[in-house]
């Protein structure tokens, strides 16, 4: 059981890293969101899914309830996330900020 929990959380390591090399090289604002809102919550659904295994591992009614407050945490983050990111990038968007074009080399 060991292997599988290192495993589940080398997985959301592995989000979590790409999340954020994706927000240092993505160009603007806008695209930055992107790997801010879906790596983030991929890598918290991975890395607190092993941690719930691991807290259930010697299994008692008090580690059921701490792996259950783990999967509401989860949960939590999965309804809200979207909802904060859709908010800054509305803000965004009122401040005027313009998404980044690619310059055209042609004169």
């Amino acid at each position: 059981m060991t292997i599988i929990i290192t495993i589940i959380l080398l997985c959301g390591l592995v989000f979590f890293t790409g999340g954020s090399i994706g927000i240092i090289r993505f160009p603007d604002f806008y695209s930055r969101l992107h790997p801010a809102g879906k790596l983030d919550s991929a890598g918290l659904l991975f890395s607190m899914s092993a941690f719930a295994l691991y807290t259930v591992q010697p299994f008692s009614l008090s580690a059921l309830f701490t792996s259950v407050k783990i999967i509401l945490i989860v949960v939590f983050v999965f309804i809200t996330s979207p909802t904060a990111i859709h908010a800054i990038v509305d803000a965004g968007v009122r401040a005027g900020l313009k998404p980044w074009e690619k310059e055209s080399n042609l004169k």
